[in-house]
C-alpha cells in the first residue's frame, strides 16, 4: 500500500519505518515544523540548521511534503497528486477537517499514545504516570472530526514500570506503534478489519499540564508526587515553594519519616542542593538535585539554601 505521514519526532520516525518494515512504500511525509516556520526561516532552517524530522526523510529520500496545514488546498491537493491508499498521523496537533479525512483511497489513521477511550488529550505519556497507572499503549483508529474519538483498529499494551518517566514511556510507545502500524497494514491487506466504537463512557480527557501540575503540594502522599514528578520528566521541571522563591526539582527518594515534626509540607533536613520534605502521608521526600529557578538565581542555590531555608520551615 501507498503511505503518506504526518507527524513529529520519534512517532513520525517509527510509523515510518514500521510501515517500511512491512513492506510498504512511504511516499510522502508532512513534518509538523511545516505548520511552525514560516516557509522561507524553514528553507534556510533545513539548509544551515536542519531538524532531526527533515535529516530523517531525506536519508531515506522520501518525499518532503510543502504545506503550511495538514488541512490547507496545498496540503489536499498533494494527496490528490500522490493518490494514496492510506494518510497515517502521529503526534500532531491539528483536527482533521472532512474534507482531508476523505482524501486517501482506503482510510485516515491516527496512532494515539494511550488505550483509548482512555487519556485522550495531548499528553498521556505524562499524565498516565502522574496518574499512577500501571500500564499504557497505543491505539490506532480511524480519525474523525474530533480529537481522539474514531473507531479503533488495533490496541497494543505497555507496561509501565515503578521508575517509569514521560520520556522512557514515549520511547516504548513510539516502539509499540512501529510494530503495531505494519501489523495493521498487513491485516488491512489480508483480510477484513472491523473498526470497533470507542465507548464513550468509559473515555477520559486530560488536557495540556498546568500550573497546579507542575507545583508540588504536599497534602499529596509521597508516592503520588513521585509519580507527577516521574511524569513530567524529562520535558518539564516540578517546583517547591519556599516564601517567594520556587526550587525546581526532577527526581526524589522517599524515606520514612524518623523526625519530630509530622505537618505536611514541613522542611526536616538540608544540605548542598538537597532539601527533605514531609508529604501528607507522613513521609518523607528527599530531592538531591535541587536549583533555585531562574537563571540569575541558579547559581545562588547553596547560599540560599545555607542562609534563608530553616529547618522547620514549610514549603508552600
Amino acid at each position: 500500500m501507498k503511505i503518506v505521514v504526518a507527524g513529529y519526532g520519534q512517532m513520525l520516525s517509527n510509523l515510518v519505518l514500521g510501515a517500511q518494515e512491512a513492506g510498504h512504500r512511504v511516499i510522502g511525509v508532512l513534518r509538523y515544523e511545516r505548520t511552525k516556520y514560516n516557509p522561507l526561516i524553514l528553507f534556510f532552517k533545513d539548509i544551515f540548521a536542519p531538524g532531526t524530522d527533515f535529516s530523517f526523510i531525506k536519508g531515506l529520500n522520501i518525499y518532503d511534503i510543502k504545506a503550511k496545514s495538514i488541512n490547507s488546498e496545498q496540503f489536499k491537493k498533494e494527496l490528490l497528486k500522490l493518490n494514496p491508499d492510506i494518510l497515517l498521523v502521529g503526534s500532531w496537533s491539528e483536527k482533521l477537517k472532512k474534507e482531508t479525512i476523505n482524501l486517501p483511497k482506503l482510510a485516515a489513521i491516527n496512532c494515539h499514545p494511550s488505550l483509548l477511550p482512555k487519556y485522550r488529550g495531548p499528553n498521556p505519556y505524562a499524565r498516565v504516570i502522574m496518574n499512577g497507572e500501571a500500564q499504557s499503549g497505543i491505539t490506532l483508529h480511524l480519525i474523525d472530526e474530533n480529537y481522539d474519538s474514531g473507531p479503533i483498529l488495533l490496541q497494543k499494551t505497555v507496561k509501565i514500570s515503578k521508575t517509569e518517566t514521560g520520556g522512557t514511556l514515549k520511547n516504548k510507545c513510539c516502539k509499540a506503534a512501529r510494530g503495531a502500524i505494519g501489523e495493521l497494514l498487513n491485516n488491512m491487506n489480508t483480510e477484513i478489519v472491523i473498526p470497533i466504537q470507542q465507548n464513550e463512557k468509559e473515555a477520559t480527557y486530560f488536557g495540556q499540564i498546568g500550573v497546579e501540575d507542575i507545583l508540588i503540594d504536599f497534602e499529596k502522599t509521597a508516592d503520588e508526587i513521585d509519580c507527577r514528578i516521574r511524569g513530567l520528566r524529562p520535558w518539564q521541571s516540578s517546583y517547591i515553594p519556599h516564601k517567594n522563591v520556587f526550587f525546581k526539582v526532577q527526581s526524589c527518594e522517599i524515606t520514612p519519616n524518623n523526625t519530630k515534626y509530622t505537618k505536611a509540607g514541613t522542611i526536616v533536613a538540608k544540605s548542598k542542593n538537597c532539601l527533605s520534605v514531609i508529604c501528607g502521608d507522613n513521609k518523607i521526600l528527599i530531592f538531591k538535585n535541587a536549583i533555585l529557578h531562574g537563571g540569575i538565581r541558579k547559581p545562588l542555590t547553596n547560599f540560599y539554601i545555607n542562609t534563608f531555608v530553616k529547618i522547620g520551615d514549610l514549603a508552600f
